[in-house]
């Protein structure tokens, strides 16, 4: 198992520089403004750049597996709650699916969460990538995949209206929710990724919700997964607070400017650049664990 020094909150450690605290606000922004413009959280921004400038560049020098991705799922609390209040306040927030959803995805974060203890330095680099390649893989074809109508169940199809006033109808059973939103829970606490990531992929094919809808609802994801699963994190010291007090108020004003971007302009553009940068990471983080073998 990777072998760490203990986690603090207390400012001082020697060779901290002010470089470090720009580059954690500018990860905080970066991640949470990206994350609330498309649903997807941003601890797939966070918890590779945590590692590049923590274990790889030797910047970040308390950075491990662990403590990236349990600092990620503090942060994600923050970038959650931020965007689902800003979705909510414009009617982009199925609060009732939503909340079906949680009953899946809260214990699949925490059971997850205590799972991420078994990665070793190389072991997590290498399924991170390969999980970052799936998850940019997941992006190319979220637009290009018609919604499916093998979840849609009758007896559940309800209308809802969006923020534009367009009513959507769709409905699907309980039991097919909770346990697809527990296996994204597992992965939100394995690697601290919030869920949205998943999620929002999920609700556009699976269950057939209107994106404008399933972006806002993928957030309230977001903050509750985040919530279960830093929950296990924070029992099992794996969270910087000395680090996330740089992030956390530069992800939560992110987070506002990726709600306002969502709302005036398409982010199909930012959707291309984002997953081309995930599948990067993605082989860059392998061909990291196979070139220090």
């Amino acid at each position: 198992m990777y072998k760490r020094g203990p986690v603090s909150c207390r400012p001082g450690f020697k060779g901290e520089k002010p470089m470090e605290y720009l580059i954690l606000i500018l990860i905080g922004l970066l991640a949470a403004a990206l994350g609330a413009l498309i649903g997807i959280g941003g601890g797939v921004i966070i918890v590779p750049l945590l590692i590049f400038f923590g274990i790889d560049m030797g910047v970040l020098d308390r950075i491990t597996p662990q403590t990236a991705v349990g600092t990620s799922s503090l942060v994600l609390i923050v970038i959650g709650f931020s965007a689902m209040m800003s979705y909510g306040r414009s009617n982009q927030l199925d609060r009732k699916n939503g909340t079906l959803f949680l009953i899946g995805i809260m214990p699949g974060a925490f059971v997850g969460s205590y799972a991420s203890r078994l990665f070793t330095a190389d072991s997590f680099n290498l399924y991170f990538g390969l999980f970052l390649m799936f998850l940019s893989t997941i992006l190319i074809l979220r637009n290009r995949i018609r919604p499916i109508t093998l979840f849609q169940d009758d007896r559940y199809v309800k209308p809802h209206v969006d923020h534009m006033g367009e009513v959507h109808h769709y409905g699907f059973a309980p039991w097919i929710a909770v346990t697809s939103t527990f296996i994204v829970g597992f992965f939100t606490g394995l690697f601290g990724i919030g869920g949205g990531a998943l999620m929002t992929p999920l609700m556009l094919i699976a269950f057939r919700m209107p994106a404008s809808i399933a972006i806002g609802t993928s957030m309230m994801m977001v903050f509750f997964s985040g919530l279960s699963a830093a929950s296990g994190h924070v029992l099992q010291g794996n969270v910087d607070y000395w680090y996330a007090a740089f992030i956390l108020p530069a992800a939560f004003l992110g987070a506002k400017i990726g709600v306002w971007i969502n709302q005036k302009f398409k982010s199909d553009s930012l959707v291309v650049v984002l997953r081309t940068v995930l599948m990067l990471l993605g082989i860059y983080m392998i061909l990291q664990t196979i070139l220090q073998r």
